[in-house]
């Protein structure tokens, strides 16, 4: 039996509130978006329901996560301890975890547009869909870069009551944001992965793994440029975006080896890249 400490620990641990990276790599694109898309930032309201919900969402897609994958993550080093595979919490236990965090964040989208709770609906597919994809598609990446970036589209809908072509760029950036950083992370894990069926962009990728990863982070910056001359933003919002590239190009020193350690620090390091993207957007509407 396990006491009241161990069981509140190991509910931290399943919704990965002891691991924020994924919070920060979820929140950051939300709010770019919630940004770009007012001239003098959000609302309170508005932002305390998207910070709120980015916290909600990504708990709530780590607890289907370990439910998908509970008979997978004991084969691999790095999730063997998990909850759910050391038994210290059961699949029943999570599903109600799960049900819990998508009810509340239902309740905040209650508070927003119309527009805006048609799109959270689509989120919450695609957050409780990814897991699956890991088996069939080649760059289940993709389908997360998705999933992950729903809170653009909505930070616009919940803002303007629209979505303009502004935000699709946004978004697309965001995708081929999450593939390059996502990668960097299943390349820690590749060798568990190839073992046990799992299909990642590491797999897919092979020897070009490290070209690709900067090709898409390239892309990504290409896609931060394009909004910036929508925008018709200036000096301070490129001078940032120089300094995310900069930041990109550090990880490539980090992940040429394939070092896996490395390989976990690069892809905790997006978490300043999109912080400088933010920072940019944000000190471009106030000076």
């Amino acid at each position: 039996m396990y006491s009241i400490k161990q069981r509140i620990i190991a509910y931290w641990r399943l919704t990965r509130l002891n691991q924020p990276i994924g919070i920060w790599l979820l929140l950051w694109p939300t709010l770019w978006a919630l940004w770009l898309s007012s001239n003098s930032g959000p609302t309170y309201g508005l932002f305390f329901i998207f910070i709120t919900g980015v916290i909600l969402m990504r708990s709530a897609g780590c607890v289907i996560n370990d439910i998908v994958d509970m008979k997978y993550d004991g084969l691999v080093e790095r999730t063997k301890n998990r909850p759910l595979v050391t038994g210290e919490l059961s699949r029943f236990e999570a599903f109600l975890v799960f049900g819990f965090l998508i009810f509340l964040s239902a309740c905040l989208v209650l508070y927003l547009n119309t527009l805006t709770i048609k799109l959270s609906l689509l989120a919450v597919l695609l957050a409780s869909t990814y897991p699956f994809t890991k088996r069939f598609l080649a760059l289940p990446q993709a389908y997360l870069g998705v999933a992950f970036g729903f809170g653009i589209p909505m930070a616009y809908a919940a803002n303007n009551n629209y979505v303009p072509f502004e935000a699709m760029i946004v978004f697309i950036g965001n995708v081929l944001w999450v593939i390059a950083y996502d990668t960097e992370y299943a390349m820690v894990d590749r060798e568990d992965d190839k073992l046990i069926g799992i299909k990642t962009s590491a797999l897919l990728f092979q020897t070009k793994d490290v070209l690709m990863v900067i090709i898409f982070h390239c892309l990504f910056l290409f896609c931060m440029i394009w909004v910036g001359l929508l925008k018709q933003f200036g000096f301070v919002f490129f001078s940032f975006l120089i300094a995310a590239s900069l930041l990109v190009s550090y990880q490539y020193f980090l992940i040429r080896d394939r070092d896996r350690q490395k390989c976990f620090r690069a892809f905790k390091h997006n978490t300043w890249v999109g912080g400088a993207i933010f920072f940019g957007i944000f000190f471009e509407n106030f000076f």
